[in-house]
C-alpha cells in the first residue's frame, strides 16, 4: 500500500488544496493530510477548527472517500511523520513558480534527512492555481465573494470568524 503525507497548515483549505488532495488520490493508497499546529507561527484558525474544516469539506461537501484519507495535527518534521505512518512520499502543492524554489530547498532538505523518503511536486488545476488561504481571508474580511475558493462548510467558518 503506498502512503503518502501531504503536509500544509489549511488555514483554511482552498479548492487549490483540494484540487492537489484529489489528483493525490489517483496516485496514492492512502493520503495522510497533516496540518501543522506549529507554535511559531500565528494561525487564523485553531488547530481542531482546521481538523474539522478539511473533514467537512472533503467528507460532507465533496463526498470524497473516507476509507483513503486520515486527517492528521502535527508539529515534528514531515520526515518523522512519514515515519510514523510508514509513507515514502511527501505530496506538495505548487501554485505558481515563486512556490518552486522554497519547496526545492524544503524537498532537498527532506532527502538528506531521510533519503528514503520522495517528495512529488502536484500543480492544482489552471483556475485553482491564484488561491491562496491568505487573499481569501482578506477577501472574507472585506465582505467579498468567497465561493469560487472554498467550499460551503469553510464559508461558514470563515463568516463566523470574521
Amino acid at each position: 500500500m503506498r502512503t503518502a503525507i501531504y503536509p500544509g497548515t489549511f488555514d483554511p483549505i482552498t479548492l487549490g488544496h483540494i484540487d492537489v488532495i484529489k489528483k493525490s488520490l489517483k496516485i496514492v493508497d492512502r493520503l495522510i493530510i497533516a496540518t501543522t499546529d506549529n507554535s511559531n507561527k500565528d494561525y487564523f484558525f485553531p488547530i481542531d477548527e482546521r481538523i474539522d474544516m478539511i473533514k467537512l469539506s472533503l467528507f460532507k461537501d465533496l463526498k470524497l472517500n473516507m476509507s483513503k484519507i486520515k486527517i492528521v495535527p502535527f508539529n515534528t518534521l514531515t520526515i518523522d511523520l512519514c515515519k510514523k505512518y510508514k509513507a515514502e512520499v511527501i505530496i506538495r502543492g505548487l501554485r505558481a513558480v515563486s512556490d518552486f524554489e522554497y519547496e526545492f530547498q524544503l524537498a532537498g532538505m527532506n532527502k538528506k534527512l531521510n533519503n528514503k523518503i520522495e517528495t512529488i511536486f502536484l500543480m492544482s488545476d489552471v483556475e485553482n492555481q491564484i488561491i491562496s488561504s491568505k487573499f481569501v481571508k482578506e477577501i472574507s474580511k472585506l465582505d467579498g465573494n468567497v465561493s469560487k475558493f472554498l467550499t460551503k462548510s469553510v464559508i461558514k467558518y470563515l463568516k463566523k470568524r470574521i
